[in-house]
């Protein structure tokens, strides 16, 4: 008699496979990881390598040595938690932090679950928010671009226009006043703004979206429900007060939120199963974005929105289900 082995979900028959699908979202952080490497330089390469070896060193000791399992690293996933991870954090972040943020990421937050598929937060988020949590200083001491290609632990820092933005409004000053102080819209579309590796270039994290859109690696769902909400949720405060809240356009390309809203907040594991608890999940994303960075303390908020999101989605799941297969759909 054989045995019936019972998977984690989704369950879903295609020609796909995870190994692809894990391959083909690591092609897309390619132009984020040029242009960051281009705007950081050798603080960029050593952060990401650093990153990347230490979340997949971890993964195949844990599967190997306390699990006893066959390792399961080539399939990808450990990679792009360490891609996302350093795209997460400050080029000039010493490499004993990153290490600890990769432990974190897969050693707390993927493999205690029992790996991939069965973690129920996003790992890099949550390697970063401790990591934040823990070293407040060093991540939030950012490089500014370009001046700091040829340094690593000794690049000049300066503040993101978020932090100059919500410093300044708090001392009192209004938007109009801060302008001069923060980068044009092409200036953050392009990536001429200090931030961590993956937040400071709109236009690759689109490029590589589209590509993620284009193969079907993801749907709309997230990202457009995410963005939208944010525009539409920000351009509600700034049309109330304009001298006081920002236009929505810095809000979407600032901080993370093209990062997450094509590479993290799309986490299969993470994320609800159905097209209309996508666009549940996308929208508390957006608002909780806003008002964390609008009302909160902290200038950023796409990390915590996707973290906070990630806990609702078994709720989600259970009330906006899919149909059952073979089941009749009432018009």
């Amino acid at each position: 008699m054989s045995n019936l082995f019972i998977s984690p979900s989704p369950h879903n028959y295609s020609n796909d496979s995870v190994k692809k699908m894990m391959y083909g979202v690591i092609i897309a952080l390619i132009p984020a990881l040029l242009l960051s490497l281009y705007f950081f330089g050798l603080g960029a390469l050593i952060i990401t390598i650093t990153s990347v070896l230490s979340c997949v060193i971890f993964e195949y000791l844990i599967t190997k040595f306390l699990f006893k399992q066959k390792s399961s690293v080539m399939d990808g996933s450990a990679v792009i938690t360490g891609l996302l991870l350093a795209f997460n954090v400050p080029s000039n972040l010493p490499v004993w932090i990153i290490i600890i943020g990769s432990l974190v990421a897969i050693g707390v937050a993927k493999m205690t679950f029992g790996g991939l598929g069965k973690n129920p937060f996003n790992p890099a988020l949550v390697g970063r928010v401790f990591l934040l949590i823990s070293f407040p200083v060093p991540m939030t001491s950012w490089p500014l671009p370009l001046e700091s290609r040829f340094k690593y632990l000794d690049a000049i820092t300066g503040a993101t226009p978020l932090g100059i933005v919500k410093e300044g409004v708090k001392a009192g000053e209004t938007i109009s006043q801060l302008s001069s102080q923060i980068p044009s819209h092409m200036d953050l579309f392009l990536g001429q703004m200090g931030g961590s590796l993956g937040e400071i270039s709109a236009v690759a994290i689109l490029i590589g979206g589209a590509f993620l859109l284009i193969r079907k690696i993801i749907t709309w769902h997230i990202p457009v429900s995410m963005i939208g909400s944010i525009i539409i949720f920000s351009g509600i405060l700034w049309l109330v007060n304009p001298d006081l809240y920002i236009d929505p356009l810095f809000h979407v390309l600032t901080g993370g939120v093209m990062l997450g809203a094509f590479f993290m907040a799309t986490d299969y594991v993470t994320s609800p199963m159905t097209g209309k608890g996508m666009l549940l999940y996308g929208c508390g994303i957006g608002i909780l974005t806003i008002l964390i960075r609008v009302f909160g303390a902290y200038p950023e908020g796409v990390s915590f929105a996707i973290l906070i999101m990630n806990a609702v989605t078994p709720l989600i799941n259970k009330y906006i289900r899919p149909g059952k297969f073979g089941e009749t759909i009432k018009k």
